[in-house]
């Protein structure tokens, strides 16, 4: 679901790459699309090995990497998206699912002439990473997966508790704002909490197997008071087996500034540093 939605009401209750890729479009841009019969928006910032990211659940481009988009792009080429029915991606007649934004992502980088990518994803956009890196891997160069979870026992058992009776009113109302200054429309905006809602309560579980053919290397981070349990992200750990882990201080989002949370400096720094060096490192033969 909107996953910043269930933060919200939980803290009411509870206290050198060497890969080549092909660059036809101008940098510090945005533009459209048309990608599977979706009219998908992106912006470009930067130069460098592309590095797309992919926003959480009821958020746009820049409530979920706001931030820290602009220090990723002084070192990479950012393509930041907006995914079906999320800011200025406008709804279509299909499901919503992770796989299919996965198809998305994929398309959207063969309409901007690139054939490999890292791709880093938070909370929802996480989940459409791993299904990237499963149903991709020749486009994958390395994967972040921030605060997600790869099956539903991943999750505390107060996630699954509110998402059996979520209220639009506890949606965050900053998410709601930034929502209706792209596109005023309410009923699109409810139209999106509602799907997003509906995605989450039938989340999927991807497999053991699926996660164990990841073979990009992947950088797993969250916060230590966030939707995804510690013990989980050790256990998708151990599956990935080209994996590093980071559990920060703090809950969903704290570590690269989301929106609806305090605006730590220090942490932020701290993260983009460590997934920067990340992105620099060699990728083993």
């Amino acid at each position: 679901m909107i996953i910043s939605s269930c933060i919200d009401a939980n803290n009411k209750t509870m206290n050198s790459q060497t890969t080549t890729h092909t660059e036809t479009k101008p940098h510090n841009t945005s533009g459209y699309a048309s990608v599977n019969g979706l009219k998908m928006y992106y912006e470009i910032h930067g130069t460098g090995m592309p590095l797309v990211l992919i926003h959480g659940g009821g958020s746009t481009l820049q409530t979920t990497f706001g931030r820290v988009l602009h220090e990723f792009a002084k070192t990479n080429k950012v393509i930041a998206v907006e995914m079906q029915a999320h800011g200025h991606t406008a709804d279509i007649d299909r499901p919503l699912s992770f796989q299919q934004d996965a198809d998305d992502i994929a398309a959207l980088l063969k309409y901007l002439n690139i054939n490999k990518a890292n791709v880093f994803g938070f909370s929802n956009g996480a989940s459409t990473t791993l299904e990237f890196a499963i149903r991709h891997p020749e486009m994958t160069n390395k994967i972040i997966v921030a605060s997600t979870f790869y099956k539903k026992a991943g999750a505390p058992d107060w996630f699954w508790s509110m998402m059996s009776k979520p209220t639009f009113e506890g949606m965050p109302q900053p998410l709601k704002d930034e929502y209706l200054k792209i596109n005023p429309d309410t009923k699109a905006l409810h139209r999106m909490y509602e799907r997003d809602v509906a995605r989450m309560q039938s989340f999927p579980d991807i497999s053991e197997e699926q996660m164990k053919s990841i073979k990009a290397p992947a950088f797993i981070i969250m916060g230590d008071r966030d939707v995804v349990t510690p013990e989980h992200g050790a256990e998708m750990h151990r599956l990935l087996a080209n994996s590093r882990l980071a559990i920060f201080p703090g809950g969903h989002g704290d570590y690269i500034g989301e929106l609806t949370t305090p605006q730590d400096s220090v942490l932020i720094a701290a993260t983009v540093s460590l997934i920067n060096k990340f992105l620099s490192e060699p990728i083993a033969k």
